[in-house]
């Protein structure tokens, strides 16, 4: 449960607006739960005296989030302070060696170098260590994506775009300003992918830059470019390290600034794209030697203390038989392996490895897993593979190592705690962390959590948590809102904002949280159990979950409702054309026909491995498509979606609620024309929860249906 106590002398303001009686929790009030500050990110000094999270609040006219950069006391003695204030916000802080802090903003330039685009694309910001104002490094046409630090140097590598047929920054920035002065949008693509999740794909292509920036925390104006001829500022010209992935290039690297690995995309076909490591000489930009393999993917590269040591993430490839497995993996890089499996740190370890954090000394290797709805810290000695796990309570991201490699600070957070930042001893076993002082507290909560367990019809253990409203017992049993979450290889084991269920608890409801097949943190096997089957032993879990929770006294098995979204929405479907049980579903950013989906989704090479290809094979899209049986469905539902969804696109949505309404099916259809697949915008969120709470309302507890404000 999240600690009253870790509230900071200096917090972030109170929302601008509110009832004008307190509401008992924050999770009473919409508007109060959606101006909670939230913590995205977290960053340690060089020295191990410093830590940085990114906060995310409500801006004053409550439309929109500002991140900005807070100090949080390593010790947890200290109240927390803001460190940036600005209208665009900041994320992504890191450390120089020198201890400046660097982020990335959109924010303007009091003194902007020589030709910087106007356009305000997020750039590259220094703030010293002893404090003073924030001055801007480098920017780039496109702006700046992501950014990485040299532990022991002053070079940095960054990731940005060139549109096709630029050579450089200069060449860049003309090109787009003459689509710009042209009105043009269109993108010509000629490789497979063409959308990502929620966003387009090009016309800029990423690239990987490196380059040294002199100076340090007592001359930071020098870091930002020598003035030139003609007396402006001009930003120093980075080395093109070459294109990397589209999904994220992660890039890292060595400590000295030598050696450059980012995340690189492969592959001639749809069929065949994966991902692969590129190991890139930081000085020059040669390419020295690519990491990858046919049937495996590669990802999150990390180097070792002594910088001849790389650590990947490696992925085998899904197929027809196989969901995939992942492991950690070790390179060295003074011996000419080829590309090569590398060494693999954990054979026999049966979760998957994710935030691999090397430790400054020695041979420890951090990283994190799901674990039986919980995500530990786990520590390996890669001198004879001992892995122990740090912690038995919590789910962790964030990861970061003390210079003397003696602790671990990160974000823990769980089903009942946002993330909030901590501290670990980085050898005792499930030991509980040392909380410090957040500068993002929720209060209290209204209610409390427990888990539920039974077996499946195959012998199979399975788990859920179960959220519990206050005031529910046996007199007053509370009704059930069963939650199906996405992925599917994914867990309820962490905070969400979301999918709060805790704004459900508020409204009086139990929400189950089930962990069926294909969810993370159980094993191999759990996989298996479900992959290629997605209405199989996945929807008979949801439901032997459903069934042991309902055996409880304090529980209304006559008032329940089920939602789900992406793959939980895929499972509101499947259980809306099974049964009737239900009173109600919200089916949200949901798979519907899946003959269509295949060819529409951002990933439709992924979703041939596992189902076949739609012109040789049907079987198991027809044995999983829930478009077949519509006329099945009787029970009331609410579609969700986004147009600009790219995972699960805005045709499902469509297609559900064209056959709903054609079958007659009491429905509503909730239409985000500007979110994807994840509703973000403040206002957007709330009229979410608003919608989804007044149709349970209608529905389970028999109130006269009321249609929330300004939809």
């Amino acid at each position: 449960m999240p600690d009253d106590t870790t509230a900071p002398a200096a917090s972030p303001p109170a929302p601008a607006t509110g009832p004008a009686t307190a509401p008992a929790t924050a999770f009473h009030d919409l508007g109060t739960f959606i101006a909670l500050p939230r913590i995205s990110s977290l960053a340690l000094s060089p020295g191990g005296d410093r830590l940085v999270v990114a906060v995310a609040e409500l801006a004053a006219e409550g439309t929109r989030y500002i991140t900005a950069l807070w100090e949080v006391d390593p010790a947890g003695q200290r109240p927390s302070r803001r460190l940036t204030r600005s209208a665009k916000g900041e994320s992504a802080p890191a450390f120089r060696p020198d201890g400046t802090l660097l982020f990335l903003s959109a924010r303007p330039d009091a003194d902007p170098p020589k030709d910087a685009p106007e356009d305000g694309d997020s750039a590259l910001w220094a703030l010293p260590a002893d404090g003073g104002e924030a001055v801007r490094l480098l920017g780039r046409p496109g702006g700046v994506d992501e950014f990485a630090v040299a532990r022991q140097s002053e070079r940095i590598a960054l990731i940005a775009s060139l549109l096709p047929g630029a050579e450089d920054a200069e060449s860049d920035a003309a090109l787009r300003k003459a689509r710009k002065d042209a009105k043009v949008s269109a993108i010509l693509h000629e490789e497979a992918m063409v959308r990502f999740w929620d966003h387009d794909l090009g016309p800029g292509v990423p690239h990987a830059f490196a380059l040294t920036l002199p100076g340090g925390s007592d001359d930071v104006a020098g870091l930002a470019g020598a003035t030139g001829a003609t007396g402006q500022r001009e930003e120093p010209t980075p080395v093109d390290c070459g294109t990397v992935s589209v999904h994220g290039a992660a890039p890292a690297l060595s400590p000295d600034g030598s050696l450059l690995a980012c995340t690189v995309l492969l592959g001639d076909t749809p069929d065949e794209l994966r991902a692969g490591v590129a190991v890139i000489d930081a000085a020059t930009g040669k390419r020295l030697r690519l990491i990858a393999l046919p049937d495996a993917e590669f990802d999150a590269p990390v180097f070792a203390a002594d910088g001849r040591t790389l650590f990947c993430l490696r992925e085998s490839r899904s197929s027809w038989e196989d969901s995939g497995d992942i492991t950690l993996c070790s390179f060295d890089l003074t011996v000419d392996q080829g590309q090569g499996q590398g060494r693999d740190l954990l054979p026999g370890f049966d979760l998957w490895p994710d935030a691999v954090v090397p430790s400054p000394v020695g041979d420890a290797l951090f990283f994190t897993a799901d674990q039986r709805g919980r995500g530990p810290v786990f520590r390996l000695d890669t001198a004879d593979g001992t892995v122990t796990r740090l912690t038995a309570e919590g789910t962790y991201t964030h990861l970061a190592v003390s210079p003397d490699g003696t602790a671990l600070f990160a974000l823990r957070s769980s089903v009942d705690s946002p993330p909030t930042p901590v501290r670990l001893d980085s050898a005792t076993a499930d030991q509980e962390p040392v909380a410090l002082l957040t500068p993002a507290p929720v209060g209290a909560l209204p209610g409390s959590l427990t888990e539920v367990t039974t077996t499946a019809e195959d012998g199979t253990a399975l788990r859920s948590w179960l959220v519990l409203p206050d005031g529910a017992d046996a007199d007053a049993p509370a009704p059930l809102l069963l939650w199906v979450h996405g992925g599917p290889q994914n867990s309820w084991n962490a905070w969400t904002w979301r999918w709060n269920p805790w704004v459900a608890a508020a409204a009086g409801y139990a929400v189950l949280l089930p962990d069926p097949a294909l969810s993370t943190g159980y094993g191999q096997e759990m996989h298996r159990r479900g992959w290629g089957d997605w209405a199989g032993n996945p929807y008979r879990d949801v439901l032997a979950l459903t069934d042991a929770a309902l055996r409880r006294p304090d529980l209304d098995p006559a008032r329940t409702a089920m939602l789900g979204g992406s793959f939980g929405g895929y499972m509101a479907n499947v259980i809306a054309t099974r049964t009737d049980r239900f009173k109600a579903i919200v089916s949200h950013a949901s798979l519907w026909n899946l003959h269509s989906f295949a060819g529409t989704t951002d990933a439709p090479h992924y979703w041939r491995r596992m189902c076949g290809d739609i012109l040789k094979t049907t079987e198991r899209y027809d044995d999983m498509s829930p478009h077949l049986h519509a006329a099945e469905i009787r029970t009331p539902m609410l579609v969700v979606h986004g147009d600009r969804d790219y995972r699960v696109p805005i045709g499902e949505g469509l297609g559900l609620w064209t056959d709903l309404v054609r079958f007659g099916v009491p429905a509503k259809f909730l239409y985000y024309p500007d979110e994807g697949h994840w509703i973000l915008k403040p206002n957007n969120s709330r009229l979410w929860y608003a919608t989804v709470l007044a149709f349970l309302a209608h529905h389970v507890l028999d109130e006269e249906w009321r249609r929330p404000d300004l939809v």
